[in-house]
């Protein structure tokens, strides 16, 4: 009971802190630092400046800012729009063709953005005003790039498996891996949502009347070809073992670069304002990630993650309940906590309960992407929704928040397939490991 009590008093401090506007990986810092002075001891601070040095020199977050200047550099090709257009072209036959095309698009730039928000903004800042002008209701337009974007940290690369790899000493080359067939099934699962709205409500999503030829549709695939070569060759290079994430990245980042250069997009201007955005980012993620160790080493120190895990395992429930149990808490804390605090302040708890009751920590960090995922369309802190407000003109964050609150549903309906079905997101890593 001490844990718990210990733990309760933690998360309020944590949640007074963030309630004032306090950064998160600040909050996290000085609630441990506060919380090791008061219940372990002064000496034991010392401890801190240990972790955050040996997660500073960690060579693996060397991806993080590659992966970001990837995406940035991309974002500012105009790759988005012809993302779109390709599957705009491919998919207008079904219903809610324009929707559908833009979880598709997001998907495709996902492959090479690891950032939900830098794929909600690239894409919706084009698609959003597409569907509107075409007669789409406002509020499926929107659902459906919130949650689209969202595909940006299930489709390798992501920032957010890297949090999660750092945070649980999990590959993360193991975990890029596991993300790819879950993704491609969400966003099948999210186009079979706009198929069903479409259907039942024909006038949110009228057809596509005009005609296109074969041509055209070929055409369009060769303009998002740099995309699909630089997808492969850092995918590729991880599977194949030829590169680790980290040597990935850095190609991935070199590959964006020629691809800008190519396509004569990067000026001066573009390539300074990518780099900024990319320090920025990642300064905010490093933050992020050292509030996180801190507040882990107290929690160890505590005893809470194994006060957590003797309690859950010692319910009289099968495995799979409990699991249903820490999905609730996690959907819970997602309306009120943004992903990235989410990950690392209740994954480490839950960490141990995962390992007892035999399941893999690979399979449980795509499930928690997907929580992730769900909390960053969530009102009233979903960073998506205020994204998608702050690049499409004119909208209102109701409609915003109401169309990707649809789109949980599919997002849940995956986790509850990943939860009988697990192969679908570890037969990728378990070849991986055969070779």
């Amino acid at each position: 009971m001490a844990a718990v009590g210990s733990f309760t008093l933690f998360l309020v401090a944590l949640l007074v802190l963030m309630a004032t506007r306090t950064p998160v990986g600040v909050a996290l810092s000085m609630v441990t630092v506060a919380g090791i002075a008061v219940f372990v001891s002064p000496g034991a601070l010392s401890q801190l400046a240990s972790s955050a040095f040996a997660l500073s020199s960690n060579f693996i977050l060397v991806v993080v800012p590659m992966f970001i200047l990837m995406g940035e550099l991309l974002a500012a090709t105009g790759i988005g729009a012809a993302l779109f257009r390709a599957a705009e072209l491919w998919f207008r036959r079904l219903p809610g063709a324009l929707a559908i095309a833009t979880v598709w698009a997001c998907a495709g730039f996902g492959s090479v953005c690891g950032s939900s928000p830098v794929t909600a903004s690239t894409i919706g800042a084009m698609a959003v005003p597409q569907m509107m002008k075409r007669g789409y209701k406002s509020t499926l337009a929107l659902g459906a790039t919130a949650a689209g974007g969202t595909l940006g940290i299930l489709i390798p690369p992501s920032i957010s498996m890297i949090v999660y790899g750092v945070i649980t000493d999990t590959s993360i080359g193991h975990l890029f891996m596991a993300g790819i067939v879950p993704g491609l099934m969400l966003a099948t699962l999210m186009s079979v949502t706009i198929v069903v709205i479409a259907l039942r409500y024909p006038s949110w999503a009228p057809p596509v009347r005009e005609e296109v030829t074969r041509a055209e549709k070929w055409r369009s695939l060769f303009a998002i070809l740099p995309v699909i070569v630089l997808t492969v060759i850092v995918l590729g290079s991880i599977y194949s073992g030829a590169a680790t994430p980290t040597e990935a990245g850095a190609v991935g980042a070199a590959g964006a670069l020629a691809i800008a250069l190519f396509m004569r997009r990067l000026t001066v201007p573009v390539l300074w304002t990518s780099l900024q955005k990319t320090i920025r980012t990642t300064a905010m993620f490093l933050l992020l990630l050292t509030g996180g160790v801190f507040s882990s080493y107290l929690l160890a120190r505590l005893g809470i993650p194994q006060a957590v895990s003797d309690f859950m395992t010692g319910l009289p429930l099968p495995p799979w309940a409990i699991m249903v149990i820490i999905n609730l808490t996690l959907l819970v804390l997602g309306t009120f906590m943004d992903a990235g605090s989410m990950v690392v302040i209740v994954i480490p708890i839950f960490l141990k309960t995962i390992i007892s009751l035999g399941y893999d920590p690979v399979w449980f960090g795509i499930v928690v992407v997907i929580q992730s995922e769900i909390a960053a369309i969530s009102p009233p802190v979903g960073f998506n929704l205020f994204v998608l407000k702050s690049v499409v003109p004119n909208v209102n964050l109701n409609d915003v928040s109401n169309g990707a609150m649809i789109f949980v549903i599919p997002m849940l309906v995956a986790i509850t397939i990943l939860t009988i079905f697990p192969e679908i997101a570890l037969f990728l890593p378990r070849m991986l490991l055969s070779k």
